[in-house]
């Protein structure tokens, strides 16, 4: 390297100068990356946060609440009910020390990602559910909500009601009529659900992970899937990355889907790379099984390289850093 040519790597700045020396790529932060079109507004709730320099915890929560605020058939007290007609909700959050906490089955509170991260501030636990979770957020200071369907959710369960079957659609969650936020029913009767995951890297280089959802439409009354499960749903390691999943959640508790990701991830593989091995997890353990379901897998790693893959084409994934503000279709094994 020629004097010239030293000084003007000089005016990069002395970490992209060792960055380039080593061959590697500088880091992208902070960024938030979300399952699914409807996380392109979740990631900007996230980034109000995430650009004013706050912490990934405070973000991912932030994105997590702002979808639950929507009435939407997915996600919040606005989502299908289970067949007895109730609306149980599960989320969970994930925060760089590993600390983490969860809810599952939870009825009437409007932020069951609130409630779970309290469950990992305030407890020496790491989920509550049913009844337990509604008292302990109740002592916390949430307002119970009147059990009532929202009009959509309460027209596809009448619907599903006629038949009362359960076949899940695969990508349901991207196959909405008016948008992300619009009813997913079929002339059928038949729904599945949708998950909002985010995971996020802030400009201290830290990382948080969120999921939150109303789980299977029309599921058996206290059934829980992988979202609200750390290791399944999510999983953050900060020292590697974070990872999140949507779809059928038990074929991800199966695998320990998420926390199968991120060690992908510390072995070396890209983030989907990473994703795509776990997804061949799923199809190899029963492939027969697997062309009737979808399981989308989504890693973010600490250089802020980010990845999906899924089992099925059609699952799409949401990105927002300085650099860009875009969906990315996830490429697929099957």
């Amino acid at each position: 390297m020629n004097r010239k040519s030293f000084l003007k790597l000089g005016s990069l700045g002395l970490a992209s100068f060792k960055n380039i020396t080593l061959g590697l790529s500088p880091s992208i932060k902070p960024i938030v990356v979300s399952t699914w079109d409807s996380g392109m507004p979740v990631n900007a709730a996230a980034w109000t946060i995430l650009s004013v320099n706050g912490s990934a915890l405070d973000a991912v929560e932030a994105g997590a609440m702002h979808i639950e605020n929507e009435i939407n058939c997915c996600v919040g007290l606005g989502g299908y009910p289970d067949r007895d007609g109730i609306v149980t909700l599960d989320a969970c959050i994930m925060d760089e020390q590993s600390n983490c906490g969860a809810v599952a089955g939870l009825e009437q509170i409007k932020h069951p990602v609130s409630v779970a991260r309290k469950v990992m501030e305030l407890t020496p636990h790491v989920i509550l559910v049913g009844d337990g979770a509604q008292q302990f957020a109740l002592e916390n200071g949430f307002k119970k909500e009147a059990r009532v369907l929202s009009a959509d959710a309460e027209k596809a369960y009448k619907e599903w009601l006629q038949k009362s079957e359960y076949k899940p659609v695969i990508n349901i969650e991207n196959k909405t009529q008016n948008g992300p936020f619009a009813p997913n029913f079929f002339e059928d009767g038949s729904a599945n659900h949708d998950t909002m995951g985010l995971v996020a890297l802030d400009g201290a280089g830290n990382l948080s992970g969120a999921v939150t959802t109303s789980g299977m439409a029309f599921k058996l009354h206290g059934r829980v899937g992988d979202s609200p499960i750390i290791g399944a749903g999510l999983f953050v390691d900060n020292e590697v990355g974070a990872a999140t999943s949507s779809g059928v959640g038990e074929e991800v508790i199966r695998i320990c889907g998420t926390h199968l990701v991120v060690e992908f991830m510390r072995q070396g593989l890209s983030p989907s790379q990473a994703c795509k091995r776990a997804v061949e997890r799923i199809v190899h353990r029963n492939p027969a099984k697997a062309k009737s379901l979808q399981v989308g897998f989504l890693a973010l790693n600490k250089k802020g390289e980010y990845g999906g893959w899924a089992v099925q084409k059609g699952f799409v994934f949401s990105v927002k850093s300085s650099l860009e503000n875009k969906i990315y279709p996830a490429k697929y094994s099957l």
